[in-house]
């Protein structure tokens, strides 16, 4: 397929182009006297909607099925575009790829696209392109709060080619996100693996409570050795001896973690732990904010790593500083294997592990940049410090009002389990390749959302012609 110039683009009233407005601004399901449920139909606000993705999801409130009749006039639709209509997230635009019912609550806009006009996820792509963003901006009326009115979302232009070279545009932009939001996904599950094994190793003590209970039930220390064996790979007896037969490399480095773990308990003040291990903090194996820059070492350029840009592990995107247009906050030096923990507002979980990363990586002051003191130590580290209860700790902690946090020295002064150091290595080696994994999927992604990010502009704009840059969008979508 081939296409000529732009020329036959046309520019078009956005209320032309669909079928659709659905405006709950200034509203809320409440009002239909409403209180909010545990579980039902989940609304939509705002706040979570921000970088194409639906975020902050632990904000997101339910209400029951018969408000969700009387409030949702019309169904939001798989196709349509969620756009935000004020506030600091004016302009963010959600495509909804989703088959599940949902309340639109206030401050957002769904917009259903005439398909014989405009292709659902064209007119998505649009709606992220600057031209678009600038024009919102200029019709956003209100100093305190900017905010758009419908009839200027109506008013708002849409450049439109015909729709076979809107499919193309659409369809890459779909696929390259869908890639990303796929490294995403299993990026997810890899850490979800490594946090399983932390937890029944160094939490819940599963390995050495499965001797103690083999021991108990009159067993003999070898039949223990053979039960924490069990619990570490989750395998049955048949299993193991099957592996013993035909692995006897990896039976034998399973027998040898197994060995690593006591045969008992010991009291503590954090309640019983395995025999020989020791409560400590995050000190015993991190040093804290171990390499700053200054004015003298600062290099020309820098990637600077924000809070705002931070969430659940995940360095969503990076900002580039030339030296002396860097902000204050631009100070942390970050290494692999680093552990960074936000300490303004900790709830927000603006966490992330430091693997692999660009020359010159830059954190905001506002972390707790942890640096294991051996590189066995990393993963331990990082999944220590960003646990759910180690957050929801540190969440409670904070103090501030209207900001709050905790300084850095509460963060590495926190209390951990110390276990015996050849165990730690031993999950070093067992988790690290989840990671390294990760962050090959993660450098994939940001290869492909700069890809997307330069070209699409050209696209959106009829500068590059489709044909010749769908190859080069395409391609990396289907790595």
């Amino acid at each position: 397929m081939s296409f000529d110039s732009a020329s036959n683009w046309t520019l078009r009233p956005l209320g032309e182009c669909i079928d659709l407005i659905i405006d709950h601004r200034g509203k809320t399901p409440r009002k239909l006297g409403s209180d909010w449920v545990d579980s039902g139909v989940p609304t939509i606000s705002a706040k979570n909607v921000s970088g194409g993705k639906l975020v902050a999801k632990e904000s997101i409130r339910f209400v029951s099925h018969d408000i969700y009749k009387k409030w949702m006039k019309e169904d939001v639709r798989k196709g349509d575009c969620l756009l935000v209509s004020e506030g600091a997230t004016l302009g963010e635009c959600l495509y909804w790829d989703e088959d599940y019912p949902v309340v639109l609550g206030q401050r957002i806009f769904c917009i259903r696209a005439n398909p014989e006009i405009l292709n659902p996820r064209y007119l998505y792509a649009y709606m992220t392109s600057e031209a678009f963003q600038q024009e919102i901006r200029s019709r956003a009326t209100g100093s305190s709060v900017p905010g758009l009115r419908q009839t200027e979302v109506l008013k708002l232009m849409v450049l439109a080619p015909p729709l076979d070279e809107q499919a193309i545009i659409g369809d890459t932009l779909f696929s390259v996100n869908e890639k990303i939001k796929s490294n995403t996904k299993t990026n997810q599950t890899l850490e979800q693996i490594a946090q399983a094994i932390f937890k029944s190793w160094f939490v819940d003590f599963e390995p050495a409570k499965a001797k103690i209970a083999a021991l108990e039930a009159g067993g003999s220390e070898e039949g223990a050795l053979f039960a924490a064996m069990q619990a570490i790979s989750d395998k049955g007896e048949e299993e193991l001896t099957r592996l013993h037969a035909e692995q006897p490399e990896q039976y034998a480095e399973l027998r040898a973690t197994a060995e690593l773990f006591p045969s008992a308990m010991q009291d503590s003040e954090l309640g019983e732990i395995p025999d020989g291990w020791t409560v400590g903090t995050l000190a015993d194996v991190a040093n804290l904010n171990q390499q700053s820059w200054t004015k003298r070492t600062i290099p020309s350029e820098i990637r600077y790593v924000d809070l705002a840009n931070t969430k659940n592990g995940v360095i969503e995107s990076t900002t580039t500083y030339l030296s002396d247009d860097t902000p204050s906050r631009a100070r942390r030096i970050l290494s692999n294997g680093d552990t960074i923990v936000g300490t303004v507002r900790p709830g927000n979980r603006s966490f992330a592990f430091i693997k692999r990363p660009q020359k010159t990586l830059t954190g905001s002051t506002g972390f707790a940049v942890l640096s294991p003191k051996q590189a066995e130590l990393a993963e331990f580290v990082y999944i220590t410090a960003t646990s759910d209860a180690t957050i929801n700790h540190l969440a409670h902690l904070a103090d501030g009002g209207a900001y709050p946090a905790v300084r850095p020295e509460v963060v590495i002064n926190l209390p951990c389990i110390v276990p015996n150091e050849r165990l730690i290595a031993y999950f070093h080696k067992t988790v690290r390749s989840f990671f390294d994994q990760a962050a090959v999927h993660k450098l994939e992604s940001s290869t492909l959302s700069v890809l997307r990010d330069m070209l699409l502009p050209k696209l959106l704009s009829g500068e590059l012609s489709v044909l010749a840059t769908d190859d080069q969008l395409a391609g990396p979508a289907n790595v």
